[in-house]
């Protein structure tokens, strides 16, 4: 038995199961290559402004910058971990949920092909810390691939994955929800996203997460993962457990 397995399993194992720990990360891998991908592959095709009235009432806010730029990564991570801990004992669950969460990002890689969104963001004139946060926020962040917003689909499936799990309480399930809508609303006053990519973010997580308690993708996705565990196990000289 490595010592690196020694200890994932004394600090790691009790936050999140080290079966766990490959799909989870797979989870972020399939993100950045679909975002990417997309973003070099659509550079030079026509971008389309689905701006509606509703978006142009709204006011650009730098302050929610914070938000948007630093506290939808921490929530992430805590969400998407918090719902492996949650289903330790139930990786069918689990495997729901990360089934979910990449079957969304080929839906997002089909629109961002198909149909290539982008906005047209305000001038900001302010002098204040969010102001210069904001500027640097534009500076790195290209307006594409909106529809339909990923921090929106994202943070709604944090919420949803725990949504009903009896083991999580319900001041964790009001946190999930209330960081969720938080960070919708950041990227309306920021004017990084439509109204449009929010409803779209949201409902595309409700609708991945419904179809995947009804299809065998699941199965084959716990398969695939079990296999690279096994695999691991090997290399780390211990035991990759999956629990009941």
């Amino acid at each position: 038995m490595s010592g690196i397995y020694k200890w994932l399993k004394k600090y790691i194992d009790p936050l999140v199961p080290l079966w766990a720990i490959i799909p989870l990360i797979s989870c972020f891998v399939v993100n950045c290559i679909i975002y990417w991908t997309t973003m070099l592959l659509c550079s030079g095709l026509k971008h389309y402004d689905l701006t509606l009235p509703f978006d142009e009432m709204v006011p650009f806010q730098s302050e929610w910058v914070f938000i948007y730029l630093i506290y939808c990564y921490i929530f992430w991570a805590f969400g998407y971990c918090y719902v492996a801990h949650t289903y330790r004992n139930k990786p069918k669950k689990l495997f729901r949920f990360v089934t979910a969460d990449m079957l969304s990002r080929f839906v997002c890689l089909f629109f961002f092909i198909v149909l290539p969104t982008t906005n047209v963001r305000p001038e900001i004139t302010g002098t204040a810390f969010s102001d210069d946060m904001a500027r640097f926020l534009y500076s790195i962040d290209q307006p594409v691939n909106l529809f339909p917003s990923i921090h929106c689909l994202v943070s709604w499936l944090c919420f949803v994955g725990i949504r009903n799990a009896k083991k999580a309480p319900l001041f964790m399930k009001l946190f999930e929800v209330i960081s969720a809508v938080a960070i919708m609303a950041s990227t309306q006053f920021l004017k990084q996203h439509y109204i449009v990519d929010v409803i779209a973010g949201i409902a595309l997580a409700e609708i991945c997460w419904m179809l995947c308690k009804y299809i065998k993708l699941p199965k084959y996705v716990r398969r695939f993962f079990n296999r690279i565990n096994m695999k691991l196990e090997k290399v780390m000289g211990g035991k990759v457990e999956e629990g009941t």
